[in-house]
């Protein structure tokens, strides 16, 4: 008996010891956890806030671009207008920028196909920028999914752009 007695709380600090050591990694484990969890909600935040960016401009490019195609005199597609063509590269530019900022191929695509649509139209493909809409949606679709990955965005009829 006078063994356990001297054994006893040697034995139960060891315990003790070990048990917080245990708890100390524990939460550690849980912080880095925290931590990483954090990490990967600013760079998510940082991403769409840089692709953001990049769809306005890119959106701004275009609706000026149509503007000017549907400026341009009907049956007029050969002439050539400069303001036109610096407005098609500015569009080309802004494509790029969604191209390096896109996480998503899609996105990529979709933006690739609505510039080309644009393009074709100031080459004098047509007037009617409704053949557009397709491609514009489409384009937008695909910013939502990439910005905000497996959200369904809300669908409903809105307004075509003036």
């Amino acid at each position: 008996m006078g063994s356990w007695g001297t054994l006893g709380p040697a034995l139960l600090s060891l315990a003790g010891v070990a048990l917080g050591a245990g708890g100390s990694l524990f939460g550690q484990f849980l912080v880095s956890r925290v931590s990483a969890r954090q990490l990967e909600v600013q760079q998510s935040a940082a991403h769409r806030a840089e692709l953001k960016d990049a769809v306005l401009k890119f959106l701004s490019i275009a609706s000026q671009v149509e503007k000017a195609v549907l400026r341009r005199p009907s049956g007029d597609g050969a002439a050539v207008d400069p303001e036109l063509d610096l407005l098609v590269d500015d569009l080309w530019l802004a494509q790029a920028e969604i191209d390096l900022a896109a996480g998503s191929e899609p996105l990529r695509g979709a933006a690739y196909r609505y510039a080309a649509g644009l393009a074709g139209a100031a080459r004098g493909g047509t007037n009617d920028t409704s053949a557009l809409r397709g491609p514009q949606a489409r384009f937008m679709d695909a910013a939502y999914d990439d910005m905000w990955p497996g959200r369904r965005r809300a669908t409903g009829d809105s307004p075509a752009p003036r």
